[in-house]
């Protein structure tokens, strides 16, 4: 289905979360909750000088203990969009670095007259600690390596707009470096939720075979996996969280894992390119690829913000 011309959903009645933390036991009705919300917030995010006033007098806190460029300015962009004021705090720069812990730097912001805080951490359990100590909602904006709940929501409804809204069977390939990856749980358990068949590849370093307890194929052999895939997710090599040596060389990773252009060559037509970022061209994905035919990484952004914008709505307005 071509992505400009994907049918709105009615909106499931079925979203009672009062947090956004994980995407581990999500049930499809909801995610449809949040598609069928992004789908009409959609047109504010690709026709620029429209907005929404659903969040007006509303306040926003993005939290970003760790580093980020992508998330950070969907979410906020997301929150102006709905016509909500929104305060960054980062960590370096904020009272954490003088001691403070992160519970007290929310209580905080909350104190200010919060809606919603978004938070990163380069720790897990942190947004989730973050939630048992506030009244607010909190949004898990990436922790450590365990989830990333709106970058799943937002290549799931990505893949939906593009093929419809029927995932089942569909074969999904993550590659790269898996155990280290965030992205990779949070799209596991939407994807799987949705009937969707996920393999992970990568070198067994970074793709241990321990990981089918999640649910999933798992591969070492990229080109064997190819053919039979509808959509390949390349992951970028978090060189920051590997403990080790967990490939021998650059080249060798490449020669086994980059996407390049003769390897795309082997999937079916129809298959698609995705990419959550930030890309390290040349290493998993060769450019030609990136800003190739095949290639719906750019529309993984702007669907973002719209997904956003979704979470915020529901949690802040119901």
């Amino acid at each position: 289905m071509n992505h400009a011309t994907a049918p709105a959903a009615a909106t499931p009645a079925s979203w009672t979360r009062r947090h956004l933390l994980s995407l581990e036991g999500i049930a499809p009705e909801e995610m449809q909750h949040v598609f069928a919300e992004a789908e009409r917030f959609l047109p504010l995010v690709m026709e620029p000088g429209r907005k929404s006033d659903v969040l007006a007098s509303r306040c926003v806190a993005n939290i970003f203990f760790e580093d980020s460029t992508r998330t950070r300015n969907s979410f906020t962009r997301a929150a102006q969009l709905l016509s909500a004021d929104v305060i960054q705090v980062s960590g370096e720069g904020s009272s954490t670095s003088k001691g403070e812990t992160e519970i007290d730097t929310a209580r905080n912001i909350e104190a200010m007259g919060v809606d919603a805080i978004v938070v990163r951490h380069s720790s897990a359990g942190v947004p989730v600690n973050i939630a048992d100590n506030v009244a607010c909602g909190v949004i898990n904006a990436g922790d450590g390596r365990h989830e990333h709940p709106t970058q799943g929501l937002l290549d799931i409804f990505t893949l939906q707009r593009h093929f419809g809204p029927d995932l089942s069977g569909r074969r999904i390939a993550i590659v790269g470096d898996i155990i280290n990856s965030r992205v990779v749980r949070s799209n596991i358990f939407g994807l799987r939720a949705l009937g969707a068949k996920v393999t992970v590849v990568g070198p067994p370093a970074l793709a241990p075979a321990s990981l089918n307890t999640l649910g999933v194929e798992v591969s070492h052999d990229f080109e064997a996996v190819l053919p039979e895939v509808d959509v390949v997710m390349m992951l970028r090599v978090q060189f920051e969280r590997l403990a080790g040596k967990a490939f021998a060389s650059i080249q060798e990773y490449r020669d086994g894992y980059a996407l390049t252009e003769r390897r795309t060559r082997l999937l079916p037509e129809h298959a698609v390119v995705m990419h959550p970022g930030p890309i390290n061209r040349g290493l998993e994905l060769d450019s030609e690829v990136a800003d190739g035919p095949r290639s719906i990484i750019l529309r993984q952004v702007t669907h973002g913000v719209a997904i956003r914008m979704a979470i915020l709505k529901l949690i802040i307005a119901g």
